[in-house]
């Protein structure tokens, strides 16, 4: 994959528009979760929810992004759509859903969460996952990077469990692994930081909705 312009994710200029952020102050606590949410489900909401509660958060944004470079975008609703079908699933006054990465030009996650910590140097912010992600995580680009720049907790999903305990990824950040039961403190870490959480699993996935022909 072509490396990005890192000019153009670096934080506002005096006189350039900043992109247009949720409400965030000093030393909260964020959870960022990102995806195509096509289509968004109660598994989303689900993993968001856990992590409010268990990492001590006082938000999650949903990054939609505008296109996955790991994944077929062909046939890929608009942002807006994906954006408010988003926001009628979040339904949680703390879940916020935004299209920042269009805004600031991102297609990587490396870039995003690189620009989001330059913009905003006194929030914690923590990266969310599926553990279904952890799985593939070493195919993102700049992956041990994006470990180095934010603590990361991994949220149980089913039939990824052992697989993502197992993974490439999960292998390279054993040595920074908390356990669950401090996982409160996780925000507060500076990185490589990192957590699996157990709790209760949705078996619904984007994909198999797809499947079954549930589209925006």
């Amino acid at each position: 994959m072509a490396e990005p312009v890192l000019a153009r994710v670096q934080p506002p200029v005096p006189g350039r528009v900043p992109a247009r952020l949720p409400p965030h102050g000093a030393f909260q606590r964020i959870g960022l979760f990102g995806g195509t949410f096509n289509p968004p489900h109660d598994g989303h909401r689900l993993v968001s929810t856990t992590a409010l509660k268990r990492l001590g958060l006082d938000a999650v944004w949903w990054l939609v992004t505008p296109g996955n470079p790991l994944k077929e975008n062909a046939g890929l609703p608009p942002l807006a759509v994906r954006m408010a079908a988003a926001q009628a699933v979040a339904a949680h006054p703390r879940i916020i859903v935004t299209g920042v990465e269009a805004e600031i030009g991102t297609r990587y996650t490396y870039d995003t969460v690189r620009y989001l910590t330059l913009r905003c140097p006194t929030v914690r912010f923590v990266w969310l996952m599926g553990a279904d992600n952890l799985v593939g995580f070493h195919r993102w680009q700049r992956w041990q990077d994006i470990a180095s720049l934010i603590p990361i907790a991994v949220i149980d999903r089913p039939q990824s469990t052992l697989k993502g305990a197992h993974s490439r990824a999960s292998a390279w950040l054993a040595p920074h692994r908390i356990d669950e039961g401090d996982s409160s403190i996780l925000p507060d870490l500076k990185a490589p930081a990192f957590t699996f959480l157990h709790g209760p699993r949705s078996d619904l996935s984007s994909t198999a909705l797809r499947a079954a022909g549930r589209t925006l």
